[in-house]
C-alpha cells in the first residue's frame, strides 16, 4: 500500500482540510502529517518534548549507533516499511541477519517453538522441550473439552490456560505478550491483542482446531519477504527522516510546544494553545499518549477524555551493554531470548544486537552489542532502582543464562516512563466508544499506539486512518475498530 492509500486501497476523496494541526511528533503524529500533506493540507506539528521520534530513540553505545528505544517493525503489513520508503530510507531496509531465538526457562535456553501462534501451539508436539509431560499432556485434553465461549472479548491467558492448561501460558504466551505489552497475558485482551485468533477462536470447538486453520491459511497462501525489518542505523532514524519529509512538503514542526489547551471556535474551527503561541486551525489530530490526550480533550470532549482517562501504561527499562568481543565467546549462537516470569528471573528478555543486525557488527567488528529490558505492568520495584542496579541485575541475569561474565566497555539505561499502553479485556470497546464521542466534534481525530495496536505499523495506520478522517474518509477507522492490527513480538527482546 503506497503511502497515500487508505487501508482499503483505494484512494480517499479529495477534499482540502485547511490548516490541520497535529499534536505530537511521535511516528504517529508525523505519518498523520505526511499524509495530511499529500493530502493537501497545511499542517503545523506540536510537540512538547525537544525531539520527535517518541518510543524511537536513536543512540550510540561505544561509538556504535544502536536503538535505545523500539528496535524493529512488522515487514508484513506495508505502512511502516512504505513510510519508510517515502521518506528516502529505502536502501537503509534491512532484515534481522538472524531470527533463531530461545527461551531462557527451567533453567536452560531452550529453542524458540515454531508452530504456534503467540504462543498458542497446534499441536502438543510443537512445544515438546518447553514445557513439562504434564504440560504436554493437558495441551491433547484440548480436543476433549467442550466448546468454550469467548463472548464479546476475553483475557488471552485465560481463555488458554482454559483450554491447553497454565503451563501453556506461563512458559511461552506470557513472554511472548509481555515482549510486545509488558503486561500481564492473564489480563490482555484476545480479541484487541491476537485478533486473528479471537476469530478463529469463535468458529471452533477446539482451540489447537483453531490454530492449526489459522496456519492452514497461511500455508496456502504463505508471505513473502521477512516478517520483520530493521534500518540502517536504527529504527530511530525513523522519525527524523519523516519530519524531515514533512518539512520538504512544507510543513511545520514545532518542538518544546506542549499543548495546553484545546477549543472549539465560534467559527467551527480550533483554538491551540502552544508554547507560548496561540495558533487557529480547520482540523486537529491528537497523536499522544492517552493521559495527554484526555487533558486535552477534557474541556471539549469529556466523555472521550473520560474513557481515554482509564488506559493503563506499563513501564520498562532497557539496558544496553558494549563488550569486547574477544571477551564474549560465550554468548550463544541466535538473536537472543525471552524470559517467562513465572522462572523468577529479573530481566525479561535479551536481544544479541550485533547478531540480529548486521548494520551494528559492521560498525565495529570488535565490540559486541547487546541489550536487556526490565519491567513488566504492576512491577515497579525494579525500576527504583538506580542505573548501576538495572546493569548489575542484568549482568547478573545474563551471566546466568549465557555464561558471560566479562566486564562491558560501556553500559546505558534507557527508561520508558508510562511507554506502553495495556490492552485489557474490553478494550476494543473502549476505542469505539472514544472514537464515537469524538466524531461528533467535526474536524477532529485521535491516533497513536493506545488505540488499534502497539507496532510501528499499527500506529502509523492509526495515524492515516486519522488523516483520513479529518477529510471526510472513515473508512480507515472503520476498518482498524473492527479489526485491531495484531502486534507481533520481533523476536527476542523488545
Amino acid at each position: 500500500m503506497s503511502a497515500s492509500e487508505t487501508p482499503t486501497g483505494e484512494f480517499p476523496p479529495e477534499a482540502g482540510p485547511g490548516h490541520v494541526v497535529v499534536v505530537g511528533a511521535g511516528i504517529a503524529g508525523l505519518a498523520a502529517a505526511h499524509r495530511l500533506l499529500e493530502g493537501g493540507a497545511r499542517v503545523t506539528v506540536l510537540e512538547a518534548s525537544d525531539r520527535v521520534g517518541g518510543k524511537l530513540l536513536p543512540g550510540e553505545i561505544a561509538g556504535v549507533r544502536v536503538d535505545l528505544g523500539a528496535e524493529s517493525m512488522l515487514a508484513r503489513r506495508p505502512e511502516a516499511v512504505g513510510l519508510a520508503r517515502a521518506a528516502g530510507l529505502a536502501g537503509r531496509l534491512q532484515p534481522p541477519s538472524t531470527a533463531s531465538a530461545s527461551l531462557w526457562t527451567r533453567g536452560a535456553l531452550r529453542p524458540m517453538p515454531k508452530g504456534h501462534v503467540m504462543g498458542v501451539p497446534g499441536t502438543a508436539a510443537a512445544l515438546s522441550g518447553v514445557l513439562s509431560e504434564e504440560g504436554l499432556a493437558r495441551i491433547e485434553r484440548d480436543a476433549e473439552l467442550p466448546r468454550t465461549e469467548v463472548g464479546d472479548d476475553v483475557a488471552v491467558g485465560e481463555y488458554v490456560a482454559a483450554r491447553l492448561g497454565r503451563e501453556v501460558v506461563d512458559r511461552l504466551v506470557e513472554p511472548l505478550l509481555g515482549g510486545v505489552y509488558a503486561g500481564d497475558a492473564y489480563r490482555i485482551s484476545l480479541r484487541s491483542a491476537v485478533p486473528q485468533l479471537f476469530e478463529a477462536a469463535r468458529t471452533h470447538t477446539s482451540l489447537t482446531e483453531a490454530v492449526r486453520a489459522l496456519q492452514g491459511r497461511t500455508a496456502t497462501s504463505p508471505p513473502s519477504g521477512p516478517v520483520f525489518m530493521g534500518i540502517e542505523g536504527g529504527i530511530g532514524t525513523l522519525p527524523p527522516a519523516v519530519a524531515d519529509s514533512v518539512r520538504a512538503r512544507g510543513g511545520e514542526i514545532v518542538t518544546r510546544a506542549p499543548v495546553i489547551e484545546l477549543r472549539r471556535t465560534a467559527s467551527d474551527g480550533w483554538r491551540i494553545v502552544a508554547g507560548g503561541r496561540e495558533l487557529h486551525a480547520d482540523a486537529v489530530v491528537v497523536a499522544v499518549p492517552a493521559g495527554p490526550a484526555a487533558g486535552l480533550l477534557r474541556a471539549e470532549a469529556p466523555a472521550a477524555a473520560a474513557e481515554l482517562s482509564a488506559v493503563e501504561y506499563a513501564s520498562m527499562a532497557l539496558i544496553t551493554l558494549a563488550y569486547r568481543r574477544s571477551e564474549a565467546a560465550a554468548l550463544p549462537e541466535g538473536s537472543g531470548f525471552l524470559v517467562p516470569p513465572v522462572d523468577g528471573r529479573t530481566i525479561k528478555a535479551s536481544t544479541f544486537a550485533s547478531r540480529k543486525w548486521g548494520w551494528i557488527a559492521d560498525e565495529d567488528p570488535d565490540l559486541v552489542v547487546l541489550r536487556a529490558s526490565v519491567g513488566r505492568y504492576g512491577d515497579t520495584e525494579i525500576l527504583g532502582r538506580d542505573d548501576a542496579g538495572l546493569v548489575a541485575v542484568s549482568r547478573h541475569d545474563l551471566a546466568e543464562a549465557t555464561g558471560l561474565t566479562a566486564e562491558p566497555v560501556a553500559t546505558r539505561v534507557t527508561r520508558w516512563q508510562d511507554g506502553l499502553p495495556q490492552y485489557p479485556v474490553g478494550h476494543h470497546a473502549r476505542v469505539a466508544r472514544v472514537r464515537e464521542h469524538v466524531a461528533k466534534l467535526p474536524g477532529l481525530a485521535v491516533c497513536g499506539a493506545a488505540y488499534d495496536g502497539v507496532g510501528i505499523p499499527a500506529s502509523i495506520a492509526s495515524a492515516y486512518a486519522a488523516a483520513d478522517q479529518i477529510r471526510g474518509d472513515l473508512r480507515g477507522v472503520e476498518q482498524l475498530t473492527a479489526h485491531p492490527v495484531q502486534s507481533l513480538h520481533g523476536g527476542a527482546g523488545e
